[in-house]
């Protein structure tokens, strides 16, 4: 039934603009981070490692978790219109894999957002000259910023849900993006949600600042994703959202 369910959901993003948004929106944060780059050679000596320092810090601050935010408010506005709220919580399919199968597209469409951010990474970095190929460990850290877009995606999947505004979540996410910048340079990010997506793609560092924590990272991405998606569940089961 999930895997029917997950078909469903997919055929709601035909078309849609989910996917000019997936390919032009990281675009912005390269241009910007390869800018950045560009003008402070002197200081940024790393090559492929200082060009990624640049294009995360704008990238997963202000970009990655609206864009992850944008995809859960489209997927949610479509219930929220015309009583489609009814048709679905009357349709005979359990709350768990409606929750689930939205949380499934979310994350696929996330993933192809950082498949395209790491070619145009590799771009980037070809045009301005760098010599040889993107270092395996940043694919890792692209990956790792991935993996903690799930507990994001459950997050906004429940903001989106209960919040009828198609850009209120979207503007949290923004403003959770900025705060764990700050967060997690006080070490307290593994607290905050928005803040494991840049430390998971060591966001403005040259060194792996999650070296010899990575368990406790994957752990706090684990219980975030866990209690977003428990509550989202639950209430589903025990009350109607405002459609």
């Amino acid at each position: 039934m999930l895997r029917l369910c997950v078909k469903a959901e997919n055929k709601k993003l035909r078309h849609s603009v989910i996917w000019a948004a997936c390919i032009l929106i990281p675009i912005i944060p390269a241009i910007m981070g390869t800018f950045n780059y560009q003008q402070n050679l002197g200081i940024l000596t790393g090559k492929w490692y200082s060009l990624w320092s640049q294009l995360s810090l704008f990238y997963a601050c202000f970009f990655y978790a609206p864009l992850i935010a944008l995809y859960c408010s489209y997927l949610w506005r479509l219930e929220h219109l015309n009583h489609n709220w009814n048709v679905l919580m009357t349709a005979p399919v359990s709350i768990p894999n409606i929750f689930f199968s939205k949380l499934a597209v979310i994350f696929k469409v996330t993933l192809i957002t950082q498949i395209w951010l790491a070619v145009l990474f590799l771009l980037c970095g070809k045009l301005i000259g760098l010599p040889g190929w993107v270092p395996s460990q940043i694919l890792v850290w692209i990956l790792r910023g991935t993996l903690a877009a799930m507990a994001i995606g459950a997050l906004q999947l429940l903001l989106s849900m209960c919040i009828r505004s198609f850009s209120v979540p979207i503007g949290i996410a923004l403003a959770g993006g900025v705060a764990g910048l700050v967060i997690s340079n006080k070490g307290l990010g593994l607290y905050w949600p928005y803040a494991l997506m840049l430390m998971g793609m060591n966001s403005n560092k040259n060194e792996d600042t999650l070296a010899g924590h990575s368990l406790s990272f994957f752990l706090s991405v684990l219980l975030f994703f866990l209690a977003f998606s428990g509550i989202s569940i639950l209430l589903l089961k025990k009350r109607d959202v405002k459609a």
